[in-house]
């Protein structure tokens, strides 16, 4: 199956390089290129790629003004964004996250690891597990929880428990040996979080998880 992805960056030299490395693997297309997130929202809804490489900071409209455009619209719902940044803890990176990125990578990023990214993403992962995710946790988990979320209630005690455990980075695996339970039944309480929260990938329900201060 062929993963279509398009390209959201001001640079073109940036573009450029990214569609090289695309063009030469036989499981990905070129879906379309645009330089702000104003030009990117028209192509988004033309090609409808499986996944976006988006840089955080552009003119006239930024990748988290786009991200929004991209996360409200119904018809772009199967659409997965995947945040570009030079910065390994871009001041934007949490925000991005919290409104539905499935992760980030460094624009200097080995084109192995870029092109793993693309078909992690395209096949429902996110890039905050478990590596990445022990990075954002260090950074932003000693604030005080701000953002409870709004159905962070609706949870059984479980849940709130593992949701806890998955903020910490871990595996399910890793999650299943602290609480003695076996991964699948790790796995399904961590997908009927997601189902009530609305996560759209257990990226967003690490950063909700901090937010509502369940994170151990």
């Amino acid at each position: 199956m062929t993963i279509r992805v398009a390209l959201v960056d001001d640079q073109p030299l940036v573009r450029m390089g990214l569609a090289t490395l695309i063009d030469a693997e036989p499981d990905l297309e070129l879906a379309g290129e645009a330089g702000d997130g104003r030009e990117a929202l028209g192509m988004l809804r033309r090609t409808r790629p499986d996944v976006v490489l988006c840089d955080i900071r552009m003119p006239v409209r930024d990748g988290l003004e786009l991200l929004a455009d991209v996360t409200a619209d119904p018809d772009l719902r199967d659409v997965r964004v995947v945040m570009l940044t030079t910065f390994e803890l871009d001041e934007y990176v949490f925000e991005a996250l919290r409104h539905g990125a499935s992760g980030f990578l460094l624009k200097d990023a080995e084109p192995a690891d870029l092109l793993g990214a693309i078909r992690v993403v395209a096949d429902g992962g996110s890039l905050l597990a478990p590596s990445v995710t022990r990075t954002v946790i260090q950074h932003f988990g000693s604030r005080p929880a701000t953002r409870p979320h709004p159905r962070i209630d609706d949870l059984t005690e479980r849940e709130r428990e593992i949701l806890g455990w998955v903020a910490t980075g871990r595996s399910n695996a890793e999650i299943a040996d602290e609480l003695v339970v076996s991964p699948d039944t790790v796995r399904t309480h961590v997908s009927r979080a997601m189902v009530k929260l609305g996560a759209r990938d257990r990226a967003q329900l690490v950063v909700w998880a901090i937010e509502s201060g369940l994170s151990y």
